[in-house]
């Protein structure tokens, strides 16, 4: 799943007909922080979501099965996002990391 953010539509008056009826949103994908990282994408609006709400966006198979069956998608929309909840990094948890790094190392 990517964590994006809905920053405007895209209107579309001859397209696909299994397309009819669809709401087609832009989004930016965003760390989990909301900071904006890589490119746009466009997705279809599977949830009602709106302008700048955070949003989790599916792609590939699971963007057409989230469209229905034989849906032309790669991005769908299927989640309004309400909070984001991470827990800070702990030095410890560094230490893990680069210990087990340097054990696969020595093998």
């Amino acid at each position: 799943m990517i964590l994006a953010r809905v920053l405007g539509t895209v209107v579309a008056t001859r397209k696909d007909e299994r397309l009819e009826g669809r709401k087609l949103l832009v989004c930016r994908p965003v760390s989990p922080g909301g900071t904006p990282e890589g490119s746009y994408l466009v997705a279809v609006d599977t949830v009602g979501a709106g302008y700048l709400e955070t949003v989790l966006i599916v792609s590939g198979s699971s963007a057409r099965m989230a469209g229905g069956k034989e849906s032309p998608l790669d991005a769908a929309i299927v989640g309004i996002v309400d909070e984001v909840r991470m827990e800070p990094e702990s030095e410890s948890d560094e230490s893990d990391e680069k210990r087990a790094l340097a054990a696969r190392g020595k093998r």
